[in-house]
């Protein structure tokens, strides 16, 4: 059954049509979406620069920190989707208003904190609001300035959505450092003001549709299934997986609503993600390809924050500064992306992916001695490889669907980037963690008095087995060891999945001119 919601009620001010828009007021919009995006742009890399700090400040190990960042993109996952529904519902104006409030005061509370489990909520609610932020930005952009304008606006937005991951790292970082991790909430906050002020100033209406439907019984079954999985990845490794009630009833629900979504899809006559559209050969690759690169795009700025911070003793200001290296390199992406989608756009996807390949093998040789430059070059690396994928990757995807459905497929395809993400993450934690704990067990088997080693003076200053000081110099030493194994086996992941999915490309149709 498919349940909606088609009341239409009377909009708060008319709509204005884009002929009675100034051209001054026009740009002034322009800036007012473009500051909301960057401040969304700007969140989840901020975090990432702060998660050392935060898992000290909040008694966390690795695994439960990654909570921060995996349900915060789990929640802008679940409720992109929604987009559409919620403009056509309540008019864009509303629904980036209401939003960008939500995302500020959610911000607020993150930075105030004062527990592990609220800071998961807050975050939970900040993704929640923000998500619709983006996809609504360009619509408003698109419908505002004439079909002639839209090469050059978009450019600005896209510009302005890679900003944010250049400047906010670096000032997030500076503001951790000198004060602590709440302040990288904090510095958001004034410019989600202003974004709000402006918007309710100068953002006209647009955007509701009467009769509108959302198959809220396909939305809650997937999402359900959606947020066990993610609970399943992120607490099975503490809980002895299976072992563990919890982990079975969790596994257990997220089959049962995925199957509800799967034989609902099937039987309803408007789903809430029509799965008959997985016909397109090129959709579907694209959606396979779109969930890789979501798995690539945020695993290393959680896994390099806390090896730099905990391994190699950098200061949030330096680790701040590296990760604003991958902003750069997206920028450099993006603008080569332009004369790279002139070509086949399977070139582009096939050199950035292997850019990708390429910096996760640099990163399986890091040690603790890894120098910044080291670092800043596989940062900048990951930046270009973004940049080149996503055009073509988006331009092959959808090249070959009608565009009526358009809406629906585009929604699909950022809830797979976004679930990609999250999962993938959660995965790379995971790895870190077992494989940490293995190889501790492992190296601690040569601590003994008969290692030969132990007893020269040039290994075994400091490290005396016979004190109870110097066997805790070893086992801080074997932990630090261990887990930069665990590190290169996380990055060793990451490189599996850019070679694994390599296969696929050839068999993306290339798009017919004029398309």
């Amino acid at each position: 059954m498919t349940s909606s919601d088609t009341t239409d009620e009377p909009t708060s001010a008319p709509e204005t049509p884009r002929s009675e828009i100034s051209p001054a007021r026009r740009w002034i919009i322009l800036a007012t979406v473009v500051s909301a995006t960057t401040l969304y742009a700007m969140n989840i890399l901020i975090v990432s620069v702060v998660l050392p700090q935060m898992q000290g400040s909040l008694s966390a190990t690795p695994d439960q920190i990654a909570w921060v960042l995996t349900f915060n993109i789990l929640a802008t996952a679940v409720v992109t989707p929604m987009t559409g529904w919620l403009t056509g519902r309540f008019g864009w104006r509303n629904v980036m208003l209401w939003g960008m409030i939500g995302f500020t005061i959610a911000t607020v509370f993150c930075g105030l904190a004062g527990s592990l489990e609220a800071l998961v909520l807050w975050r939970i609610l900040q993704g929640g609001f923000g998500a619709p932020i983006v996809p609504l930005a360009q619509a408003v952009i698109l419908d505002t300035f004439p079909r002639r304008q839209h090469a050059v606006v978009t450019s600005i937005f896209g510009m302005g959505v890679v900003v944010g991951p250049i400047v906010g790292p670096i000032y997030g970082g500076y503001l951790a450092e000198l004060y602590n991790w709440r302040w990288a909430f904090f510095m958001l906050v004034p410019i989600g003001v202003v974004s709000i002020a402006a918007i309710w100033a100068f953002l006209h209406e647009g955007g509701r549709q009467r009769g509108v439907r959302l198959d809220w019984t396909g939305f809650l079954a997937l999402s359900v299934a959606l947020v066990a999985l993610q609970l399943v990845l992120d607490r099975g490794e503490r809980l002895d997986w299976f072992e563990s009630v919890e982990i079975i009833l969790e596994a257990g629900l997220g089959l049962a609503a995925f199957w509800v979504y799967l034989t609902h899809s099937v039987t309803a006559d408007k789903p809430f993600l029509d799965l008959k559209l997985l016909r397109d050969r090129n959709y579907a690759l694209g959606l396979i390809i779109v969930t890789v690169y979501g798995m690539l795009n945020f695993t290393p700025m959680v896994m390099l924050p806390p090896m730099l911070k905990d391994l190699g003793g950098y200061p949030e200001s330096i680790i701040g500064t590296l990760l604003g290296f991958r902003g750069i390199g997206a920028v450099i992406g993006f603008f080569s992306s332009m004369w790279v989608g002139r070509m086949d756009p399977r070139i582009g996807i096939t050199v950035g992916l292997l850019l990708q390949a390429w910096s996760g093998v640099y990163m399986m040789g890091f040690n603790m001695e890894t120098t910044f430059l080291d670092v800043a070059f596989t940062s900048t690396l990951q930046g270009l490889s973004v940049g080149l994928i996503w055009v073509p990757l988006t331009t092959a995807t959808f090249a070959t669907l009608d565009k009526r459905f358009l809406p629906e497929t585009s929604a699909v395809y950022h809830l797979l980037r976004n679930v990609g993400s999250s999962i993938f993450i959660s995965l790379s934690v995971f790895t870190l963690v077992h494989t940490g704990q293995m190889n501790y067990a492992r190296l601690t088997e040569f601590i003994t008095p008969y290692n030969e080693l132990l007893k020269y003076p040039g290994y075994s200053e400091g490290f005396d087995i016979d004190t109870v000081t110097g066997l805790a110099r070893i086992s801080a030493e074997l932990v630090n060891q261990a887990n930069m194994i665990g590190f290169i086996n996380a990055f060793g992941l990451y490189t599996l999945a850019c070679v694994i999915v390599l296969p696929l490309i050839p068999f993306v149709r290339r798009p017919r001119r004029g398309n």
